[in-house]
């Protein structure tokens, strides 16, 4: 039962503030914690695909996202040299839809609905160090002093603390792939399509957000140097032209435009074996950081946020609630995150007879089944925590 309960939530993100919402629409008193002096995001798209749009949907939100968030029309996998077509998987089903969005616009939009449903946003309140104990949560805040909460919602990220405290020998290891992520201007509105540029050993996606004027690219490489992680590390955008410099004209057209980029590296990280402690539990990448190969990771994030909500809700205990939310989560999106490592090798396959046979198969497909292919993923797109 969520009436009256404090809960302090860990991070401001897309699974933070979702999980404030869904926790204070069913009565919960909620406070979220950000370690930025502002909630503010930094450029980038994402794609929120039906299972993650259902949410948002439940939560009130589709209507105020869906005003800034065009509708994907289908995501077009080509070739790298001449941008001739491979696969197409169409997207137009009405009871499927599938958002392109700034990630900056989902950030407001969730924050104020918080806000309305009586959440309190402290910002600048930075969390060091975390002990979960049977009488509460005890945080160690970076300035020094200490607080203690009652049920507290890690949702903070990669690098999260309550993660390290839960799981202290998970480690990642570097993959070997770095990306770049930018958004670029363009005169002329592009459609609203995700397009998917394969080549050897890299990839590029492309696609428009906003009134389609800006374009959302995340380009990604296979390397032997390491890069450092996270999403905040500038670089050239001439490194990113060069490493693309024999991609289609289309491409090579489009980066020469890029003023700004950032690059990070590409970790594998496992799968939380453990998501709670007493009154302490864990949400979105805390739980399950994964490769952006498959769009998932927003997605996932939301669908953590209504079922653990969903969880206190129907459970006096906190303990069965956390154990039935980390029993419905788990599975699932250790399942995802195994999928998006795996898509990674499908997009960077060299010139060769694998290649070869593997683009023959989706264009056969694409003329004869298109929709066969598509359905592979049916079990991540067509879920429905809400129902």
């Amino acid at each position: 039962m969520l009436i009256g309960q404090e809960v302090t939530i860990i991070g401001a993100g897309i699974g933070g503030l979702a999980a404030a919402i869904a926790l204070a629409q069913r009565g919960a008193v909620v406070q979220v914690l950000e370690q930025a002096p502002a909630i503010a995001e930094v450029g980038a798209g994402l794609q929120i695909s039906p299972n993650g749009w259902r949410v948002l949907t439940a939560l009130g939100l589709a209507d105020a996202i869906a005003v800034k968030s065009p509708r994907a029309q289908g995501v077009y996998l080509r070739d790298f040299r001449h941008g001739a077509g491979v696969f197409t998987m169409p997207l137009g089903r009405p009871d499927q839809p599938w958002h392109l969005t700034h990630r900056a616009d989902l950030i407001t939009t969730l924050a104020h609905a918080a806000q309305d449903a009586g959440v309190t946003i402290r910002c600048g309140a930075r969390v060091a160090a975390i002990t979960a104990s049977a009488d509460g949560t005890l945080l160690q805040m970076e300035d020094g002093r200490q607080e203690h909460h009652g049920l507290v919602v890690a949702a903070d990220g990669l690098h999260s603390p309550a993660r390290a405290t839960l799981n202290p020998k998970s480690r990642p290891f570097f993959t070997g792939q770095v990306a770049w992520r930018a958004i670029i201007a363009v005169d002329a509105p592009l459609p609203p399509e995700a397009h998917v540029f394969m080549g050897p050993g890299r990839h590029l996606v492309r696609y428009p957000l906003r009134d389609r004027r800006l374009v959302n690219i995340v380009a990604v490489e296979e390397r032997d140097g390491w890069a450092a992680e996270g999403w905040h590390h500038r670089d050239d955008p001439a490194h990113l032209a060069r490493a693309f410099t024999d991609f289609c004209p289309e491409v090579t057209t489009l980066l020469a435009q890029a003023k700004e980029v950032h690059l990070w590296g590409l970790f594998r990280h496992p799968v939380a074996q453990r998501w709670h402690e007493h009154k302490l539990v864990l949400l979105g990448d805390a739980a399950h950081p994964t490769l952006p190969f498959l769009a998932q990771g927003a997605n996932m994030a939301l669908e953590d946020a209504y079922v653990l909500a969903r969880c206190l809700a129907e459970d006096h205990d906190h303990d069965a609630a956390f154990a039935r939310y980390q029993a419905l989560r788990r599975p699932r999106c250790a399942r995802i995150v195994q999928a998006a490592n795996e898509n990674a090798a499908n997009y960077h396959l060299r010139p060769g007879p694998m290649r070869f046979a593997a683009h023959s198969a989706l264009r056969l497909a694409n003329r004869y089944a298109p929709h066969l292919v598509a359905r592979r993923f049916d079990w991540v797109h067509r879920y429905d925590v809400t129902g």
